[in-house]
């Protein structure tokens, strides 16, 4: 009997706890503001100056708007009069924006692999699928990891790039050109703006 009371109270904490997490990035508002006496900002911008709680949620009511404490570790306490449904949508789409953009900043690297050996239909394959992904206005990646004696030849490898290159020049620019690091011969080639 004990067990379940403790079950059902831990339950209750966690429900609790979730409740807490979710309205972490939300501002106290209206009746949830416990904060007697505050700056209030009218819908304009304008200060109203210092109010007690009841009169400044009489005057938020009056308006038709919400009372939103903006800042309650500041001296005084400061709030403001606005329609909160608003503000929330504002902010949800710039945070949406900014984060489209970043999106668009930090598009993908996508990485082919080629061989001084190559063989034209796997050639040909890897031009279409990085002939589609430069159309999206991704860059690539292409290298050759030599093997062997292979490493003799890095001539043979840095040709197999340029044609690579040469065969998708009508939707890419070379950004890098094909340099040796090590057994690795890359360059890498941007959509044509």
């Amino acid at each position: 009997m004990v067990f379940k009371w403790i079950h059902i109270v831990s339950i209750f904490n966690l429900v609790e706890v979730l409740k807490i997490a979710n309205r972490v990035d939300e501002l106290p508002i209206n009746d949830n503001i416990k904060i007697p006496e505050l700056m209030v900002i009218g819908p304009n911008g304008e200060k109203m100056g210092l109010k007690k709680l009841a009169d400044a949620l009489m005057i938020a009511n009056y308006a038709g708007l919400d009372l939103v404490l903006m800042s309650g570790n500041s001296t005084p306490a400061v709030a403001k009069i606005m329609d909160y449904n608003k503000y929330r949508y504002e902010k949800q789409k710039k945070l949406k924006e900014t984060q489209k953009k970043q999106r668009e900043s930090n598009k993908e690297l996508k990485e082919y692999r080629l061989s001084v050996t190559i063989d034209i239909g796997d050639f040909e394959t890897r031009k279409r699928n990085a002939q589609s992904y430069l159309e999206k206005g991704h860059k690539i990646k292409a290298f050759i990891r030599f093997k062997g004696r292979q490493m003799a030849r890095p001539e043979q490898g840095k040709e197999v790039l340029l044609k690579f290159a040469d065969a998708l020049s009508d939707c890419s620019v070379i950004e890098t050109e094909p340099k040796l690091d090590g057994r690795q011969m890359a360059m890498i080639l941007a959509p044509k703006k």
